[in-house]
């Protein structure tokens, strides 16, 4: 992320209690903890703030950032973003601790202050060494052109189950990498079962979509860990995982978008087994409209999907995914007795950091319970990123078309059956409100 910052509580109130000058070494910590991360040699931040001298040419950026919570990036409601973990939102004290900083000429003041930079000696921000790293062989991209998915087929020649606790992407060439998925095919599956291994592959739309009808989804293809802009990996804890079962391949799915330069990705995908059994399994299930139309010059084209769950579950993360045309995403549960319980609003969606939120703690959804899901598109000219407003806009692969996925991760027991929900995906007219609260 640009920067984020939270400031510690205690030293905000000092400072401003006592009406003494705010320094560099009031805002190191918050800086030190929120924003190196990414603002450091290597990571996604444009710039370092790893040091006074650094972030001082940028302090009126940051006031202009901080006050417009266009930094950090976070794109939920703040007013509803008490219950994920990951919230980077910022209090009212926060903001003012900054900008007051900055309004008083971002000094450095004469206590020492040092920006200590965290970077992990495994090269691996989840710490240790994975137990297993899955490459992607070399791939050159051009410097132009729109390239089509690319697919590769990875043997983990396992011969017993695993459990993989946590998963983190590795990415070589970040600047033409628009995404990356890796998806766990068990033995028999359909998918691409025509595909050659390790190397890549340009799959046709009906090998991409090939299925037995007698096949149910995790015996064809499981979501394993996707990479998009902000990313950030994050291990299933308390005893949850994903399965990874005996003879499974991986298939990445990769998209490329060149940039002008000529260049060779070599990614990686690491693997972190769980030591023993888990508790609960966890799941990546995504209902989508894949039959969106949006009409030219529409600013408020409305999706609609829903997710009904056949069993218990627990909802562990929510991840909107549109393109260009991505105005505003909602989603809610619906529980079998009538109430209803909001879940996320992002009243302004940003194609270029797709945030996972994660859930301070898992929501129980009963059986019956369902999850409802809200996409707002504008397609107007006023949407400044819209790549052609007099076209109507359907479901691609591709940035310049759509689409409409809830990503949702959930956890139930290893006992049960994996088919746990029943997804669906429709249109809605054009011209409902987006306004927060709409259904």
């Amino acid at each position: 992320m640009w920067f984020g910052i939270v400031a510690a509580a205690t030293a905000c109130t000092t400072a401003m209690a006592a009406n003494t000058p705010t320094d560099f070494a009031d805002v190191a910590p918050v800086i030190e903890k929120h924003c190196t991360g990414c603002h450091q040699k290597g990571e996604i931040g444009p710039m370092a703030f790893t040091s006074y001298s650094e972030i001082r040419p940028w302090a009126k950026a940051i006031r202009a950032a901080v006050l417009s919570r266009s930094m950090p990036p976070w794109h939920a409601d703040p007013k509803g973003s008490t219950h994920f973990a990951n919230s980077r939102a910022l209090s009212q004290t926060e903001v003012a601790l900054l900008t007051r900083w900055v309004d008083e000429g971002a000094p450095q003041g004469k206590r020492a202050a040092a920006i200590r930079v965290t970077t992990q000696s495994t090269g691996w921000k989840l710490g240790a060494k994975p137990d297993l790293i899955v490459s992607v062989p070399p791939h050159p991209i051009p410097a132009g052109g729109i390239m089509s998915y690319v697919f590769v087929v990875r043997g983990t020649n396992f011969k017993e189950d695993k459990w993989i606790r946590g998963a983190e992407w590795r990415i070589d060439q970040r600047q033409v990498v628009h995404h990356m998925n890796a998806f766990i095919r068990p033995p028999g599956s359909s998918y691409l079962s025509g595909a050659p291994r390790d190397v890549a592959y340009v799959a046709t739309s009906s090998e991409r979509s090939a299925r037995r009808p007698d096949e149910r989804e995790t015996d064809r293809r499981e979501l394993l860990a996707g990479y998009e802009p902000g990313y950030r990996p994050a291990f299933w804890e308390n005893g949850r995982a994903k399965l990874l079962r005996k003879g499974s391949d991986i298939v990445f799915e990769i998209h490329y978008t060149p940039n002008g330069k000529e260049t060779t990705d070599a990614s990686e995908l690491g693997l972190y087994f769980a030591s023993e059994p888990p508790r609960e399994r966890v799941l990546t299930i995504t209902p989508a409209d894949a039959n969106m139309a949006i009409p030219p010059g529409d600013p408020n084209y409305v999706t609609r999907m829903s997710a009904t769950m056949k069993s218990p579950v627990e909802l562990i993360s929510l991840q909107p995914h549109m393109h260009l045309r991505g105005k505003a995403f909602q989603v809610r549960a619906v529980f079998p007795d009538g109430r209803t319980e909001p879940l996320l609003d992002v009243p302004k969606y940003d194609f270029n950091w797709q945030t996972t939120y994660y859930l301070k703690s898992p929501l129980r959804l009963p059986e019956g319970a369902r999850l409802e899901y809200v996409g707002v598109f504008d397609n107007s000219a006023n949407n400044k990123s819209n790549p052609d407003p007099t076209q109507t806009v359907r479901w691609g692969d591709q940035s310049y078309e759509e689409m409409s996925i809830g990503f949702t991760e959930i956890a139930f027991p290893v006992t049960a059956d994996a088919e746990v929900a029943v997804l669906s995906g429709t249109t809605r007219p054009a011209g409902i409100s987006a306004s927060p609260g709409t259904r």
